[in-house]
Formats: C-alpha cells, structure tokens, sequence
C-alpha cells in the first residue's frame, strides 16, 4: 500500500508511522504548552515516548481501515524535523464523503502561512486522491491564528457548536468551518 504523500511551495506531508514516534514525541513536547489551551487533558502518560509509539500503532491502524490520513508537515529544506501535522479523521464514505480536519504547527513557524498552506495541500489530497465532498474543521473561538488559518484555506464559516469538545476539563464552543470539494459539486 502506498502511503499518503503531498507536496507544496514549500512543504512536505506525509503520513507519519511508527518509524515517525522519536519525532512525533519532539514535536509534541516541544509544544504541550502551546497547544494545550486548544487540547483535551493529556493523559498521564503523554510526556513518556511510548505513548506515542502506542498512538501511532493506532493511527496506522486507522489508516488501514480508511478512516484517518494524518500527515507530518516537514519543510523541503528540513524534510526531518516535524513543524506541523495535518489529520483527517473520522472519515465516512458512501453518500456523505466527509471528514473532520485537525492540524497543529510547530510555535517556532507561526505568522509564516504554513498552517494555511499545510491545510490547502492536505485538502487537495483529500479531494483528488480520496474523492471526499466535504471537509469540516472546528475551532475554538478565541483561537484567532487558528480561525485566520482555515478561512485563508477557503473553509467557509457555517455556524456555531455548542459545548462541542472537552478541552482541559470544559466543554467548549467550537466554530463550524467546511471546505467543499468543488469538483464533485
């Protein structure tokens, strides 16, 4: 089977494996506190590399089910040292072809259009090489960078989700993005 892969101006995605969990921990660590206000509750094994190991055997798992593409977002100058990840989870085929959009980019590559270009270039993978109709993102709304993100990737704004997601113990509003394949349209 051939893994997930994309290009573009100036990133790499690419399915992350088990091979990936020595830099999958490094990224995650060295953004927990970054990340954590956007984030469930980290488990109390988070911070130990094998939980990471453990949660790659489950993302390829998934992958192989066909319900999830994660991407490692590397940049073509440092194609070894992860800056980001994209993930497309829950996918659901038959009529509705959709799936939800998660991504996260390194602190360090903020206000560089990473995250927007990132996402762009997963989405096009998930359009042309999945054939999915529609991808959906959901974001809290007191994350500005994130929000500047998906709507500079043409999401479009649908709605509000109340007490969507429990993040670091509270159930929180999350705005609805979608990004529809215009080709299938």
């Amino acid at each position: 089977m051939e893994l997930p892969y994309t290009e573009s101006e100036r990133l790499k995605l690419r399915s992350i494996t088990t091979e990936d969990a020595d830099e999958l921990f490094r990224f995650r660590i060295r953004n927990a506190d970054f990340f954590r206000p956007w984030s469930p509750t980290y488990p109390a094994d988070y911070f130990n590399p094998d939980y990471h190991r453990k949660n790659l055997i489950q993302i390829e798992s998934d992958a192989l089910k066909g319900i999830l593409v994660q991407f490692g977002v590397y940049l073509k100058s440092d194609a070894k040292r992860m800056m980001g990840s994209v993930v497309f989870s829950n996918i659901v085929m038959g009529p509705f072809k959709s799936c939800y959009l998660g991504y996260r980019i390194d602190k360090d590559e903020l206000n560089k259009g990473y995250a927007s270009e990132a996402i762009i270039a997963g989405s096009k993978y998930m359009f042309t090489e999945k054939r999915l109709h529609r991808i959906e993102a959901n974001i809290i709304p007191r994350n500005i960078a994130s929000i500047k993100a998906i709507e500079k990737a043409g999401f479009v704004y649908e709605g509000i989700s109340k007490k969507y997601l429990n993040i670091n113990g509270v159930w929180e509003d999350h705005l609805h993005y979608v990004l529809l394949n215009s080709e299938i349209e």
